[in-house]
């Protein structure tokens, strides 16, 4: 099947993200952020320098540049090249390859690159922490809240955010640091996504972190 061709739609706001079924609050000495499938398979199915690839890039960078700030861990997750149809199951009869055997293909994008002392898993399923080590990461951290973002929202994401949840650590899904297929599929993943999750938007989330932070040290 592929990648369908994805058309420009505009990111939600925070007027319309479904109201949460919790009441946790984000704590940069408890949380990590995961960056998920930003790749250029994925991102470039996107129409560029339109919505909602444009904001989707600009709140994933800072979010990250403040995680490095506050020392949370940063991970990515990342499909490899060249699977063999074995490894990927039944992933291959619904999407084909994956990122191909094309390694500029599976590549993260430009803007976020890894950087030393980040961490970059391999993932073969849409769920980060299926046949990963992303759960060894976190308990060694000793994190036990996840920020989500990335690509795409009803799958890599919520599957990833609804196993953390599983988990018993608490997701915070990113609404306009995610982008899907369609807004509707965009807005379907944030509604089950708040089932058992924050769903908050990139401003909001960067003032919380700063809060916490002004308040551990005063």
């Amino acid at each position: 099947m592929g990648l369908p061709a994805i058309d420009s739609y505009p990111m939600p706001g925070s007027s319309v993200l479904p109201r949460p079924h919790v009441s946790w609050r984000i704590d940069p000495a408890r949380c990590a952020l995961l960056v998920h499938g930003m790749q250029n398979h994925f991102v470039g199915a996107f129409p560029a320098g339109r919505s909602p690839v444009v904001e989707l890039v600009d709140n994933i960078v800072a979010l990250r540049e403040l995680a490095g700030a506050l020392g949370l861990p940063v991970v990515f997750s990342a499909e490899s090249t060249g699977q063999r149809p074995g490894r990927r199951g039944l992933m291959a009869e619904v999407w084909d390859s994956g990122t191909g055997h094309e390694p500029d293909a599976a590549a993260i994008i430009e803007p976020l690159v890894p950087r030393p002392g980040e961490h970059l898993l391999s993932n073969v399923r849409h769920n980060a922490f299926l046949r990963s080590h992303l759960g060894r990461l976190l308990r060694s951290e000793g994190r036990d809240q996840l920020i989500v973002c990335g690509v795409y929202a009803h799958r890599g994401v919520l599957l990833t955010a609804a196993d953390a949840f599983m988990n018993d650590i608490q997701p915070f899904i990113v609404a306009d640091a995610v982008a899907d297929l369609s807004a509707e599929e965009h807005s379907m993943a944030l509604r089950w996504a708040a089932r058992s999750g924050v769903v908050c938007s990139t401003a909001a989330l960067l003032r919380d972190l700063l809060l916490h932070r002004g308040r551990r040290n005063t």
